[in-house]
């Protein structure tokens, strides 16, 4: 008799500040491609963030219940501080997922790839390309805009939007 195939578990890690459609595109896709994602919400202050850890955390996980829920793929949001691949060990992840924009994305992920693999040769890193139409979406550029009075509704979901302009608003 076979011995159980072990869970798959993957790492989407990112900083989520805030989370937009190609995010959500990128986890429903990899959610896909495992048993249970983790999606790693990054303490970055060097980003210097519009939502502090914590709100991110919850925002992302209520962004991704639908997902999950249409998938039937476990998704747990957890924020990490550190080098990415002891937190891909630390939660048993053999698959960290990245999603690629464009060709600048790729010489930083490959080099990131390159060196996750050195420090961990037994988690592999698979790429995922954005959706054409989300090619263009950061995080960045979605608080730059949304602080420079533009419209981000085509880029976040709903819950995201609200949130998102009622920081912008409230000053941060």
């Amino acid at each position: 008799m076979p011995e159980p195939r072990a869970e798959r578990i993957g790492l989407y890690p990112g900083t989520f500040d805030p989370i937009h459609n190609g995010h959500l595109d990128i986890i429903s896709r990899g959610a896909r491609l495992v048993d249970r994602l983790i999606v790693g919400v990054g303490i970055n202050v060097g980003k210097a963030p519009l939502f502090p850890v914590d709100e991110r955390v919850a925002l992302v996980t209520e962004e991704c219940a639908a997902i999950a829920a249409a998938t039937g793929t476990t998704i747990e949001v957890r924020s990490f501080d550190g080098l990415l691949v002891h937190f891909a060990q630390k939660i048993g992840a053999k698959m960290i997922v990245r999603g690629l924009r464009a060709v600048t994305d790729f010489d930083y992920e490959f080099q990131m790839a390159g060196m996750n693999s050195r420090l961990a040769r037994d988690i592999e890193t698979i790429f995922l390309m954005a959706s054409e139409h989300h090619q263009f979406i950061s995080s960045r550029f979605v608080k730059e805009v949304a602080l420079m009075g533009g419209d981000i509704v085509s880029f976040v979901s709903p819950l995201t939007f609200a949130r998102t302009m009622a920081k912008v608003r409230a000053g941060s």
